[in-house]
């Protein structure tokens, strides 16, 4: 039916996004505005990325821990920048057990402060540290304009929050998560995405370095896709993490915090989906190949059944995220629609004809229609199929990446970056100062939104002002 039809990327792209999330199955609106349900299917997907980044966070010395979601008003006012970012996105309880609370309570919008508060009891000596905690939950922010895991008032993530003897130990643990999260977008997610350092304006609030990784999305768009923090002392002090060092002198903690959430699945369904659905990198998948049998008759049914069966076994036991569709209650053309919608990457067809040549019909996701068809032997299927899954994971990455690069362009001028910033990014020395980053913003609606690490040698002039300026900026709007 004409209704059902996913509006296209080119005809409204927010719109196809809003709509793909829906008839994915990824999630639902909640009854309270901003907020989602996750719902398995993208619940799946979200546990695949969790068990990716722990795998990682525990490989360098990384443990998990739980801390309260209710934190005490006061503890907000200790840290003077923090406060002030984000008291306008705090939720409030000022009630509890039908009577007024002495504090009110902030339902947590991130944990640096609760966390503080606790290391200030913990640490005590230099060989308390470094404390390397890694916490799963979610945060409320009450957010004005909302969209389903990109925005959302209530989001789930992971929160680091690390405390160090030296500055220089706290600012290479930032780096260590920046490369991680890097590593686990491009590998895992197959989005490539740039890191590099965030101007003084878009810095955390109550952070000294904010670091991060910036995706494009295929509206051109960028992402900011994951952040890590250097906070020097500032949290040390406010919460009076000290601790005795060699020479038993007191001195502050170094901390750090960093996150990843949600939003890595708004980015995979806006750097790879298409006009019939989810492209779903095959790491991630929660489903990576599906089995759709196709017969008529009865005596049909059992031969392809016997096959389809077998087929599914052998790529369980090789691993392989698999999954049988012997609905009979629906064509099979819907199921391939279905799938295609839900971005499974690899449809394994079976028929009768498939039966009688000991082959089956491969359907690759990532190129629809006959391009991404073939007809492979039933035998060494499972070797055949992982090859599949690496190919699809490669092209994806690939295309994304060829996307990416032929849409950030180098301006000549200030006239030129206005033009390219309302379809692309503009790569461009800027002097660093407030004044020219703020004209940009106001002007175009764009916002810087890192400083790369790899930078040019020489040196050139701010595209703003004309001052020298010693490094570029990436330009773009934003999600």
């Amino acid at each position: 039916m004409a209704e059902d039809k996913l509006t296209t990327r080119a005809e409204d792209f927010s719109e196809w996004y809003n709509q793909l999330v829906i008839k994915a199955d990824l999630a639902d609106y909640a009854p309270v505005r901003g907020c989602m349900v996750v719902k398995p299917y993208g619940w799946a997907l979200w546990e695949n990325i969790t068990a990716a980044l722990d795998k990682e966070f525990k490989a360098t010395g990384h443990v998990n821990a739980a801390f309260p979601i209710l934190i005490p008003m006061s503890f907000f006012e200790k840290e003077k920048e923090h406060v002030e970012g984000f008291a306008p996105e705090l939720a409030v309880v000022t009630h509890g057990g039908g009577e007024k609370l002495e504090e009110p309570l902030v339902v947590r919008p991130t944990s640096e402060t609760i966390i503080g508060y606790m290391y200030a009891k913990w640490v005590k000596s230099w060989r308390d540290l470094p404390i390397l905690i890694n916490q799963w939950g979610s945060v409320l922010r009450w957010e004005m304009r909302t969209k389903l895991f990109l925005r959302t008032a209530e989001f789930y993530w992971q929160e680091g929050h690390t405390a160090h003897v030296s500055a220089e130990e706290a600012k290479e643990e930032m780096f260590r998560i920046l490369d991680i999260y890097t590593d686990f977008a491009v590998n895992e997610a197959a989005l490539p995405v740039i890191k590099g350092t965030k101007s003084d304006t878009e810095r955390f609030a109550g952070a000294q370095i904010t670091t991060s990784i910036e995706g494009m999305m295929q509206d051109k768009r960028a992402l900011q896709s994951a952040t890590s923090h250097y906070f020097g002392q500032n949290f040390a002090k406010a919460f009076e993490i000290q601790y005795l060092d060699t020479n038993n002198t007191l001195q502050f903690a170094e901390t750090t915090s960093w996150g990843l959430s949600t939003r890595m699945i708004g980015a995979i369904i806006m750097t790879h989906g298409d006009d019939q659905g989810l492209v779903l990198p095959p790491r991630l998948a929660p489903i990576q190949v599906v089995i759709v049998p196709i017969f008529k008759k009865d005596d049909e049914k059992i031969k392809v059944m016997e096959v389809a069966d077998r087929v599914f076994m052998e790529l369980k036991a090789a691993g392989i995220r698999v999954k049988m569709d012997d609905r009979d209650n629906v064509s099979s053309g819907f199921k391939f629609n279905d799938w295609e919608m839900r971005g499974v990457p690899v449809r394994i067809e079976v028929g009768p004809k498939d039966v009688e040549k000991g082959s089956v019909a491969l359907a690759r996701r990532d190129r629809p229609g006959r391009e991404g068809k073939s007809f492979v032997p039933q035998a060494g299927l499972d070797s055949t199929v992982n090859g599949l899954l690496v190919e699809i994971q490669d092209s994806l990455l690939k295309r994304a990446t060829e996307f990416r690069d032929a849409n950030i362009h180098t301006p000549k001028g200030y006239d030129d970056l206005k033009k390219i910033v309302t379809d692309g990014w503009a790569f461009s020395y800027w002097c660093e100062s407030k004044e020219c980053e703020t004209k940009v913003k106001e002007d175009t609606k764009a916002t810087t939104r890192n400083i790369p690490f790899d930078q040019p040698t020489e040196e050139g002039t701010c595209i703003v002002c004309g001052k020298p300026s010693k490094r570029k900026v990436y330009f773009a709007r934003a999600y």
